[in-house]
């Protein structure tokens, strides 16, 4: 295959949108700072207390409309253009960056703020800025309006497809992960099995960093741009 043809498909975290303004599960302050996991991302969570979960989820909404992209989404999005061969951006992040930065078909295997599911009958469509419990389904007008986020314990979206895709990489790329959260840190290994060359970008070293062929540390905003820039000369 020649180089000009080859798959780069491309895994996000919440590293990537940090430089946003959006926090990550991690910080010691901000959103998740203030609530527990288990109360707040896990369909438990939703079924003892659904304000709390709607109230945290708004606030999560809120705060992503008023963040933009920076230069490391741009970046994947001109790679995605500018690439002669596919481009596949898969994303554990719920907030729209990756679209505001030029991508697109971007795979969102934890979901989206910006959508509500039915509980009963799973009917999806645009969430609306503020949800509650009392929100009618569209489709079944069952009060059982969730947000359309996969929570802890359940099964993320488009993993069929991920499969496929990473079984096709020439190059994959893992930016701003922990490399602490299955499937998604496992999917190293699938591309390696694939014949893929792998590169880490992260501010520091994953827990899953020895999986990696090549490595480059440094802020998202710096090191994804220099990185797409050298993939881009190779077209």
């Amino acid at each position: 295959m020649e180089k000009s043809a080859e798959k780069i498909v491309i895994l996000t975290g919440a590293g990537i949108s940090a430089e946003s303004g959006l926090g990550t599960f991690r910080d010691e302050d901000g959103l998740w700072a203030k609530h527990r996991i288990e109360d707040v991302a896990t369909p438990e969570g939703f079924t003892r207390d659904p304000d709390l979960v709607h109230a945290f989820y708004n606030a999560r909404r809120a705060q992503s409309a008023e963040a933009s992209p920076n230069a490391a989404h741009t970046a994947l999005g001109e790679l995605q253009r500018s690439w002669p061969g596919e481009v596949v951006i898969i994303t554990q992040n719920v907030d729209g960056l990756h679209e505001q930065g030029g991508a697109e078909d971007v795979l969102h295997m934890h979901g989206t703020l910006n959508g509500a599911l039915c509980a009963a009958c799973d009917h999806r469509w645009p969430a609306p800025a503020s949800m509650s419990p009392t929100d009618l389904c569209p489709a079944c007008a069952q009060p059982r309006t969730r947000p359309d986020i996969v929570w802890f314990g359940e099964m993320p979206y488009f993993m069929e497809a991920i499969y496929d895709h990473l079984a096709e990489a020439d190059i994959f790329a893992s930016i701003g992960t922990s490399g602490q959260v299955y499937p998604a840190a496992a999917f190293v290994q699938e591309a390696q099995m694939a014949g893929a060359h792998t590169v880490e970008l992260n501010l520091e070293p994953s827990a899953g960093a020895s999986s990696f062929a090549e490595s480059r540390l440094g802020r998202a905003s710096e090191i994804v741009p220099h990185w797409t820039g050298d993939i881009l000369a190779r077209a």
